[in-house]
């Protein structure tokens, strides 16, 4: 404590602990933004996390639009959720893990019924 005002010193207040379902629920509408075309019947994002002190470790399951660059949405999603989680929770993330659980096949670029390819 610090003189007559009662005020503790910064080491002396504790630190704030956000939970690991907060930073999931981050990382989740991250990847959410992320993705350029979401099926009209795909899922919502979902994510996971193991954090430990000020880092976090991320998993993210999503279902994405084909055709479409897989690799790039992908590559979007791991950017947006680890900047994003650094911004609001303040930890660092060095691995999003991206698994995509479907591929939706979107209406253009497809074959008319009854032809063969």
């Amino acid at each position: 404590m610090t003189g007559v005002t009662g005020r503790a010193d910064a080491a002396g207040r504790g630190q704030t602990r956000i939970a690991d379902r907060v930073v999931a629920k981050i990382a989740a509408q991250a990847a959410k933004e992320a993705v350029d075309e979401r099926p009209g019947d795909a899922a919502a994002p979902r994510a996971t996390v193991t954090v430990h002190r000020d880092t976090a470790r991320v998993r993210v399951s999503l279902e994405l639009a084909y055709p479409g660059d897989i690799g790039r949405q992908c590559g979007a999603v791991r950017r947006q959720v680890a900047q994003r989680v650094r911004a609001l929770a303040g930890m660092e993330v060095p691995e999003v893990a991206v698994q995509v659980e479907r591929l939706h096949l979107s209406g253009a670029g497809t074959a008319p019924e009854g032809s063969i390819r």
